[in-house]
């Protein structure tokens, strides 16, 4: 077994226990493709030291014995190592500001990066992801929030005794939970003040599909986005969910102009927001569509301080920002959080946070790495769909011209960085580096 790799430990917060390979995995490699499989270290892992040990899996301090490193998260720049491939989310495509010092580190010790988010198809949908698993956790955790801003208010719900998806044992705890909540709604309903209580989901992606698998254990009613404005059902028994598609974000500038999606991804700039009107009717805002600052953004501080500016209290409780952009399509979303301080409270007239769920204006769930909340069942759903490119990745010659590196074209696209230096798809990122780096 010349082949080595190596399972880096995570540690970018103390609530981060994925693994991007679970050990049973981990054994196929060995005993199926002849690659030695290092494990380094973590008193945080959901996966046990002793399990990995069984496959037969070298358990290290540290990996300087590999070659190429599998990761998740973003790697501290002190920790990278002369020559290494690393693979992992580098979270450095859109010139993220908080990567950069990591990517500049990577090129001056000459290693190699390939991101896991680049791994797309030819259609650029991306192949190795946690699947669904943000927005089951992270509508849950909404749903936790709401509880606990409504019992701020006052107004107790079987919203209250949902937990935070890091307090369930397993993602079946944590539908039972939510399911409970459905059935007392359905017998005993909710106060009559917050009805018609809606959930508004923008984007209809797999994170998407993962939060409506957690709210449909409701009793749901799905309505139309055209049929908000005319919704005036106060029946306490159930609840409705609403889906958001581009079209109904989004409408043409030129006037007489219909909306076209293809057209829309290839000249955002013809577009602008029509979302505004929603919100007075909206409840609940789960936001999971992806984002860059060439679209008009979902929600803006303008039409919050608009909204709560209202004599009236304003439907809209809790906005759950799964995709996480800061300031993007969520601009009041001015800070990430972690699942130990998931949320804050947004003030739109002032401008101002509060951690928890007290205070005036909307309540903000920013937590960047959702996944982690159910770390058993998304390292393993992740370990499936990465297990099958491992064996490429690890035999894979890196002392050649990228030009000529035998990675497949699927690989080969993933490839931000080779031999210390921006390939040619990545070059475009030298311009948020420090101009002497």
């Amino acid at each position: 077994m010349n082949t080595r790799i190596g399972i880096r430990l995570e540690d970018k917060n103390a609530w981060e226990r994925r693994t991007p390979l679970i050990p049973a995995h981990v054994k196929t490699l060995q005993e199926q493709h002849g690659i030695k499989v290092y494990v380094q270290s973590s008193p945080l892992r959901a996966f046990s030291e002793e399990e990995y040990a069984q496959t037969g899996a070298t358990i290290v301090p540290e990996l300087s014995a590999c070659p190429v490193i599998f990761a998740i998260k973003e790697i501290p720049p002190e920790v990278l190592e002369p020559h290494k491939t690393y693979i992992f989310f580098s979270h450095t495509i859109k010139g993220q500001k908080h990567s950069m010092p990591m990517l500049q580190r990577l090129l001056e010790l000459g290693c190699q990066l390939i991101d896991y988010e680049r791994i797309v198809n030819e259609t650029g949908r991306r192949i190795i992801f946690f699947g669904n698993y943000a927005g089951l956790a992270g509508m849950t955790d909404t749903l936790w929030a709401l509880g606990q801003r409504l019992a701020v208010e006052g107004l107790e719900t079987p919203f209250s005794d949902i937990r935070q998806t890091l307090q369930y044992a397993d993602l079946a705890a944590v539908k039972a939970a939510v399911r409970e909540a459905g059935q007392r709604i359905a017998t005993e309903g909710l106060p009559v003040s917050l009805t018609p209580l809606v959930c508004g989901f923008a984007g209809y992606g797999n994170v998407s599909r993962g939060a409506q698998e957690i709210y449909d254990l409701l009793p749901v009613i799905k309505i139309a986005p055209e049929d908000l404005a005319d919704l005036d059902d106060h029946d306490p028994h159930h609840v409705y969910k609403v889906i958001f598609k581009e079209q109904d974000m989004v409408e043409p500038r030129a006037p007489g102009t219909t909306f076209a999606l293809q057209d829309y991804y290839d000249h955002p700039e013809k577009y602008r927001a029509r979302f505004e009107q929603y919100l007075p009717h909206l409840t609940v805002l789960l936001n999971a569509i992806y984002w860059t600052e060439r679209y008009p953004r979902l929600v803006t501080k303008r039409a919050l301080q608009t909204l709560f500016s209202q004599s009236q209290r304003p439907c809209l409780r809790v906005i759950g920002d799964v995709s996480c952009d800061i300031e993007g399509a969520i601009e009041c979303n001015v800070r990430a959080t972690d699942p130990g301080n998931p949320i804050y409270v947004y003030n739109p007239c002032t401008g101002q946070t509060r951690d928890g769920y007290h205070g005036e204006g909307v309540v903000v769930l920013a937590v960047d790495n959702l996944p982690c909340e159910l770390p058993i069942e998304s390292s393993t759903h992740f370990s499936n769909t990465l297990l099958p490119f491992v064996p490429e990745l690890a035999r894979a010659d890196y002392n050649t011209p990228f030009e000529q590196c035998n990675l497949s074209p699927l690989l080969k696209r993933a490839v931000i960085v080779w031999q210390g230096e921006l390939t040619p798809d990545y070059r475009y990122l030298s311009q948020f580096l420090p101009p002497d780096s």
